[in-house]
């Protein structure tokens, strides 16, 4: 199977977004609040924390952004509060042809928007679907929605805003991985989660133009709304130190696609690395033992399922079933394939594990 993954930065560049966020970081905080938990509630004048304001302003310098908020809710509220600055109730909203993400799903039924589909493969098909229809804004997924995937993102962002209509960005599964994030390169808005870049539960993040974030902070002004100093804090605390790891968990998947494609375990037909939403590893067995493989992996210290997607208590491989795209492309799957994501373990603990599961059935 032929797959278009997304490009990791390497080690050097992680490094060089490490020192950057910390540089932006410097810019804001006295030393001395570093060295807090942060504070509380809607402070006078600012209606929110001074830490969460003083995050807020690192995050937008950090991706040159015009604005930033830090809401509840984690990537899903993001999308939910982006889509609801631009977008009213039966406006028209561009996606790509491939499944959408179920938790989008349901908050475009939320705002009562309607979809159009356009092929973010083709470029021409995405101007003739613009041209047909009256679209107010449009939503593009950073990540792979199918494994055939291929699109770029700054041509698909440049196309649809020849139209004059705000782009949103999905950017879960990209943030800290890639160059740029949407906002980087030319969306309006850009959308993620802070669990799945070792930051706080339940916290989400939208960058971008000010009249947009303007209005989500307008209805997101509640003291149970707001996110606290120290939740803003953690955040900063996670995306210091997830560009490095990130960078190291492609590496280590670069080497596991390697070793296994060699026939270094005789039982496995294939590999290959796909978004999926996770950068992944799919492991294709000769035989219909994948759900044995997945029972005895978990004895051996593998984690079953996800948390956050790389949240910062996933440190063990995940060792999990194949994707629910890849169930519906191939119900046989579930037998003969999983997916494995590193997370912080080294290339060497994974085949051990998938050695000694496939020995012990």
């Amino acid at each position: 199977m032929k797959t278009f993954p997304l490009e990791s930065i390497n080690l050097e560049k992680a490094k060089e977004k490490q020192f950057r966020m910390i540089d932006c970081i410097t810019k804001e905080f006295k030393g001395h609040e570093i060295l807090t938990r942060g504070d509380l509630g809607v402070v006078k004048g600012l209606n929110q924390p001074v830490a969460t304001h003083k995050t807020e302003r690192v995050l937008a310098h950090f991706w040159n952004a015009e604005d930033s908020i830090l809401v509840r809710g984690s990537g899903t509220n993001a999308i939910r509060y982006a889509l609801f600055s631009c977008l009213k109730a039966n406006d028209e909203l561009l996606v790509h042809t491939s499944p959408i993400y179920e938790t989008t799903k349901t908050t475009i039924e939320m705002l009562g928007l309607k979809v159009v589909r356009a092929n973010f493969n083709d470029i021409e098909n995405i101007r003739e679907v613009l041209n047909k229809n009256n679209c107010k804004a449009a939503l593009v997924q950073y990540s792979r929605q199918l494994p055939d995937d291929s699109y770029n993102m700054k041509e698909v962002i440049d196309v649809i805003k020849e139209f004059d209509i705000p782009v949103i960005t999905d950017d879960n599964y990209a943030v800290m991985k890639v160059d740029n994030i949407g906002v980087e390169l030319g969306a309006d808005l850009s959308c993620f989660s802070c669990f799945k870049l070792l930051g706080p539960e339940g916290i989400g993040c939208v960058l971008g133009r000010k009249k947009y974030i303007d209005i989500i902070r307008k209805h997101h002004y509640s003291g149970g709304s707001q996110t606290q100093g120290h939740e803003a804090l953690d955040v900063l605390k996670g995306l210091v130190y997830a560009p490095v790891a990130l960078a190291i968990q492609a590496e280590e998947l670069i080497k596991l696609e390697s070793r296994l494609k060699s026939g270094y375990i005789p039982a496995i037909q294939d590999a290959y690395i796909v978004n999926a939403q996770s950068k992944v590893l799919i492991v294709e067995f000769k035989d219909p033992i994948a759900r044995r493989v997945l029972e005895i992996a978990e004895e051996l210290g593998a984690l079953p399922n996800p948390v956050g997607a790389e949240s910062k208590y996933e440190f063990c491989p995940m060792f999990y079933r194949a994707s629910g795209t890849f169930r519906a492309m191939n119900p046989q799957s579930e037998d003969y394939m999983i997916r494995i994501n590193p997370n912080r373990a080294g290339a060497e603990t994974i085949l051990n594990i998938l050695r000694q599961a496939i020995e012990g059935i």
